[in-house]
């Protein structure tokens, strides 16, 4: 054995390569990715001003629902699956 180094390996810490895209925190913390790929978000409406909607309603608002639009999916997965 030669010192501290294998023969014949490669140093690979000066080689240029691209840095690694970083997660969008805002995105990572208001969207999830379905298992399906659909992108699932909480609905608004739902913080303050409660006492005039009805029960019905912030029921509803409860639940999350599914992004609709193809072009923001497209968007919205690029920040989080980056």
């Amino acid at each position: 054995m030669q010192g501290r180094f294998r023969i014949g390996a490669v140093d690979r810490s000066r080689e240029q390569i691209m840095p690694k895209m970083k997660t969008h925190s805002g995105a990572k913390k208001r969207f999830t990715v379905t298992g399906s790929g659909k992108v699932r978000r909480l609905k608004a409406y739902k913080s303050h001003i409660l006492t005039k909607k009805t029960s019905k309603r912030k029921r509803n608002l409860r639940r999350p629902t599914t992004v609709a639009t193809n072009g923001e999916v497209k968007r919205i997965k690029r920040l989080i699956l980056a």
